[in-house]
């Protein structure tokens, strides 16, 4: 039976039978009554650890109106939330992109409700994780009763804890001198492999693989040092990757972890510190670490547990994007709960001088304009863009702009009637805002939407256009929609008003299962003349890169190893480099 997004309450409530009535079917216990219970010894009753009749552990909890869960399905779903949901969620459950899952809003909704929801998603940016092939209907109801119970702590991660990590696979003084291989390296592309745990360096002249590298699991981003030879990874795990690029064939020469879950690295770029230092922020433990940068030898933590731009306690603020200022030796670094931005003297480790800017709760990824002199970044869940002046060291504006704005980078580019711009899609609806960023020469419309463009619906994540480009491209990889979710909007910068071409890139890379598709993130090659997207599919789908000309908006070609392994996020590495989008 095909399974279509639901779209009214009538709907709701006829799915959410039908999952009741299919899990009766298969024999299920009832969850509402779960499983009988029995308590074996004095040491188990203090514990507060009974056992199912059939012998298996029951997951202790505090929370009595939580289901029962045995132990065993308590870790397999706390790991399953921290590889697709904590993200959005939050370690500790208490939103930031996503909604708070704490017990206090879930039990009240119910198992079966929570179902539906996770099963089918939402316009808004929610995965349909049932429709789009990722879970399967008892993974849903697994991942219902879970969010009802309280989420558990992780553990701290120290200093020390990350030396013990730290690993030299080629040490400094063993590397190359100079380049040892042939590739363009300038036009090399770091593809993440999500499910895999590796990234795949692909030529973007010749679309050949160089090599597939072990790196941590679901590669969050790929930042290219300041030299050009250095490729620093880092995964949603927090495992950071050093890849010499130099290498006969590039490979690692380092690792270290730096917590338990991370999003974000980047490298010294002011004149005279290229590539001396490293920086990684985590989401869990909530800190940033400085690293000597061709080593990743650790040399100071700093927390960002602390107190909110509206004066409230946040046990969680996690780093989200971190950059480099041009302007100043420093990095800016996105505190996500507290909304504050930290500016980050590297100078002296030891006596580490740090200025925190308010801007709005909430802070995720950004990217810089097109001089290099303003950081734009989304406080999504506050539908704001907040504006740094990076050499006057100040906030410059708050924007107010569409539904959970998601720019990656963000796309700049000279409007035919405003100027030099920067714009964001987002995950909540479908409009894209386009700020104009020129103070000096164009003044009245700086740190304004001066435009507002209508896209295909929510969920998208990633915009994207080049400076030698016409072509403002807008991809919609969460909505659950599959004609949406597999395309792409791309409008002609030259007339704004006209509407977006829709392309069907899924259809293009011709893949022949019945995998999700998702099309995620344009990335341009150094030469600006092609687009890069992933085709998307769970890790047991066949996926894809298909590469567009970007001149004449069509196919070029198809990249399908089978070692394509739910590709992701796609980083050109003159484009990382230089910050060029």
């Amino acid at each position: 039976m095909k399974i279509r997004p639901l779209t009214s309450l009538a709907a709701l409530l006829l799915s959410t039978m039908a999952m009741t009535a299919v899990a009766q079917k298969a024999g299920e216990p009832a969850k509402a009554d779960g499983p009988t219970t029995k308590t074996t010894s004095p040491e188990a009753k203090f514990e507060s650890a009974p056992y199912a009749s059939t012998g298996e552990a029951m997951h202790p909890t505090s929370n009595a109106k939580a289901p029962p869960m045995t132990e065993a399905e308590f870790d397999k779903a706390r790991q399953i939330y921290f590889e697709r949901c904590a993200g959005c969620h939050g370690v500790l459950r208490k939103g930031a992109t996503g909604k708070a899952l704490t017990p206090d809003v879930t039990v009240p909704k119910g198992t079966e409700y929570l179902k539906v929801f996770i099963a089918y998603g939402s316009p808004a940016g929610m995965p349909n994780w049932l429709t789009s092939g990722d879970f399967d209907e008892a993974t849903v109801d697994l991942m219902a009763r879970y969010i009802q119970h309280d989420p558990p702590t992780p553990p701290e991660f120290s200093l020390e804890d990350m030396e013990k990590s730290r690993k030299e696979y080629v040490p400094l003084a063993q590397r190359p001198t100079k380049k040892m291989n042939k590739y363009n390296i300038e036009n090399i592309f770091s593809v993440t492999l999500r499910d895999a745990g590796e990234i795949a360096l692909i030529d973007g002249d010749t679309k050949e693989i160089i090599n597939i590298v072990k790196t941590g699991y679901a590669v969050h981003i790929s930042r290219m040092g300041a030299k050009g030879r250095y490729l620093y990874v880092i995964g949603r795990d927090a495992r950071l990757n050093l890849i010499d690029l130099w290498m006969e064939k590039p490979d690692n020469v380092a690792e270290i972890k730096v917590g338990l879950e991370a999003r974000s690295v980047e490298t010294s770029k002011f004149k005279g510190w290229e590539d001396k230092i490293a920086i990684a922020g985590t989401y869990w433990p909530p800190q940033f670490v400085l690293m000597d940068g061709d080593t990743l030898k650790p040399r100071k933590v700093v927390s960002t547990r602390g107190m909110t731009v509206d004066n409230e306690y946040h046990p969680e603020p996690r780093v989200a994007a971190i950059v480099s200022s041009h302007q100043k030796p420093e990095f800016l670094v996105n505190a996500k709960e507290t909304g504050k931005i930290w500016m980050v003297d590297y100078t002296d480790l030891v006596n580490l001088k740090a200025k925190q800017l308010d801007a709005a709760k909430f802070l995720h990824d950004g990217g810089f304009d097109a001089s290099g002199r303003y950081f734009l970044t989304a406080a999504n869940s506050s539908n704001k863009i907040a504006v740094v002046d990076t050499k006057e060291s100040k906030m410059a504006a708050l924007i107010d702009v569409g539904k959970i704005p998601h720019p990656g980078r963000g796309a700049n580019f000279k409007h035919p009637k405003y100027g030099p711009v920067w714009a964001t899609s987002g995950l909540g609806d479908e409009s894209i805002a386009i700020i104009g960023t020129d103070p000096k020469g164009h003044k009245g419309n700086a740190w304004k939407v001066v435009q507002s463009l209508k896209g295909q619906g929510g969920g998208s994540l990633f915009i994207k256009t080049h400076p030698k480009s016409n072509n403002l491209w807008v991809d919609t990889t969460l909505n659950p929609d599959a004609k949406i979710s597999q395309s792409v909007a791309v409008f002609d910068i030259r007339d704004l008003s006209k509407a977006p071409q829709i392309i069907d890139i899924a259809a293009c890379a011709n893949l022949k299962d019945d995998g999700a598709k998702r099309v995620v993130q344009p990335e341009y090659n150094q030469k600006g003349d092609e687009v890069w997207f992933s085709v998307w599919s769970a890790k047991d789908k066949q996926s894809a890169i298909v590469v567009v000309d970007d001149k004449t908006r069509t196919c070029k070609a198809v990249i399908d190893d089978k070692r394509i392994v739910t590709p992701t996020g796609k980083f050109n590495v003159y484009n990382t480099q230089h910050d060029v989008y």
